[in-house]
């Protein structure tokens, strides 16, 4: 299947979203998953999946930071789509993280934070697949600019599916609006992206919408999603 990936990339960009996740569990079955932070991008991404009448599985990288906001509404989504959403951690409890690497790592080294924390975790979940689904977009980040809608990962050593990688935000949220998606009231409070409490504020008007993550840091990316370019044939295949 992998040696496939460079050829499919091609037609898949003409593929709608849906048709992107309808490969995606006609070829891996079991063996793929939905990875959601559960921002208005995931949130799009599982309400399709549910909308194709097949079981589908999620995951979700819980760092232990979380907002109360973000725990609320993996409640609501487990309740309205009848899932069970799977939390991956770290091998390390924040307390232990404290211990060994020094109290509020995130302000010191906040790559290191997110190594521990989604990285890591990441890594050790995405060995059990053979291909997971992400909710980003190319207009996100400079690293998100390549990602396909199809494309090998050689970070991880498997298949990554971008359904939405063609979207804009605007087409995100009406998405949302016309099909009553739920999603985080913080995005309602000037977060448009969301993740740890320690590290994401409100953006403020004129900003980018991830200017609210790590903000005082050169940063824009946890790790998870650095595009590697597609080799000719994947190591191993």
């Amino acid at each position: 299947m992998t040696k496939d990936i460079g050829s499919l990339q091609v037609a898949a960009e003409h593929w709608t979203p849906e048709e992107v996740l309808r490969w995606a569990f006609e070829s891996f079955g079991y063996e793929v998953a939905i990875s959601s932070a559960f921002g208005a991008e995931g949130l799009v991404v599982i309400d399709m999946a549910s909308r194709l009448g097949r079981s589908f599985s999620v995951f979700t990288l819980d760092t232990e930071f979380l907002f109360p906001e973000t725990y609320n509404l993996m409640d609501q989504i487990e309740e309205r789509y009848g899932i069970k959403i799977e939390k991956v951690y770290s091998l390390l409890s924040p307390e232990e993280q404290a211990r060994v690497h020094g109290a509020s790592l995130w302000t010191r080294n906040p790559d290191q934070c997110c190594n521990l924390r989604k990285v890591e975790p990441l890594r050790r979940k995405l060995a059990e697949l053979r291909a997971w689904i992400t909710s980003i977009r190319r207009d996100q980040t400079a690293f998100r600019a390549d990602a396909r809608k199809i494309e090998w990962d050689a970070k991880f050593g498997l298949v990554k599916i971008n359904p939405i990688a063609d979207w804009s935000s605007r087409d995100v949220w009406k998405y949302i609006h016309e099909h009553i998606v739920l999603y985080n009231p913080l995005h309602d409070r000037s977060y448009p992206s969301i993740g740890c409490t320690h590290c994401t504020r409100a953006v403020r008007p004129g900003e980018d919408e991830r200017a609210g993550r790590w903000s005082g840091f050169e940063k824009t990316e946890c790790g998870l999603h650095t595009i590697t370019p597609l080799p000719t044939e994947p190591a191993g295949a």
